[in-house]
């Protein structure tokens, strides 16, 4: 069995993808994370991402920083647009 990792999507990641939830191949650089969202998903990257914040194993990263994280089989990561409050 392939090793995989979960990503989640929120709000409008979820309305782009249709899904809220989906296996992706692992190990992956969390810098190259948005690069294959965009070929499974063209045009996700400036409609959606561009504004999106995302957690790897339920802590925010920053995905543009010089590090290369790595997302690991049986991590988690989250597709977290904007939030506005009232």
């Amino acid at each position: 069995m392939p090793a995989t990792f979960q990503i989640h999507y929120f709000s409008s990641a979820t309305t782009y993808t249709n899904k809220q939830t989906e296996s992706l191949p692992a190990p992956l650089p969390l810098s190259q994370l948005f690069d294959v969202l965009e070929a499974r998903y063209p045009g996700i990257h400036e409609k959606v991402l561009r504004s999106c914040g995302v957690s790897l194993d339920e802590e925010y990263v920053d995905i543009y920083t010089g590090e290369d994280v790595m997302i690991e089989e049986g991590s988690e990561v989250a597709i977290i647009p904007p939030v506005s409050s009232g």
